[in-house]
């Protein structure tokens, strides 16, 4: 699939591997995934560099601790449920916390894509994404080859449920709802 396909087939791709056999979100292979989407954020210029910051950050955070003891931390939850046990779960250099701001970066992402698919004639304005190129030529960018469309839509639909997970986890731990510190 390399060189074909729009800029969102290698997260597409990647997306196949997220899930263990036993279906456990994996970390390397979801951390791969976000990965891929940063090219994609790029393409939107300026409007977007504090979204692509945060979230590179965040990767980064979650990745130095899975470098840590990549046996330990292979499933993706691991190091949030350690955190919860030691109480440093709340900590704003916490992995769960990184992880949260993670999957809500990507469920912002997810929206923002979805609204590019369902309004044809949508301008970015509307997302306070006046420094970002016109719809028609952001779709000009971002399409190469393949149907943009469809990929958007793809990726909308496999993604948002591992981002779903993270959430129902993360609130399983009681850690949904923590706040921008």
């Amino acid at each position: 699939m390399a060189g074909e396909g729009s800029v969102f087939a290698p997260s597409l791709e990647g997306m196949k591997h997220v899930k263990s056999e036993q279906g456990e979100m994996l970390t390397k292979p979801f951390l791969d995934v976000c990965k891929l989407i940063l090219p994609v954020i790029d393409k939107f210029g300026a409007a977007l560099a504090i979204v692509k910051s945060d979230i590179g950050g965040n990767i980064t955070r979650l990745e130095t601790k899975y470098s840590s003891d990549p046996t330990k931390y292979k499933l993706l939850y691991s190091m949030i449920q350690e955190e919860v046990q030691a109480k440093t779960a709340k900590g704003s250099s916490s992995c769960t916390n990184g992880l949260l701001w993670l999957t809500r970066a990507m469920d912002f992402l997810v929206e923002l894509f979805r609204n590019l698919l369902t309004h044809q004639d949508w301008t970015m304005s509307q997302v306070a994404m006046k420094l970002a190129p016109d719809r028609k030529k952001f779709m000009d960018v971002i399409s190469g080859k393949g149907d943009i469309n469809a990929d958007i839509d793809s990726f909308c639909s496999t993604f948002s449920p591992f981002l779903a997970e993270n959430h129902k986890f993360l609130a399983s731990v009681g850690m949904d709802d923590l706040k921008a510190s």
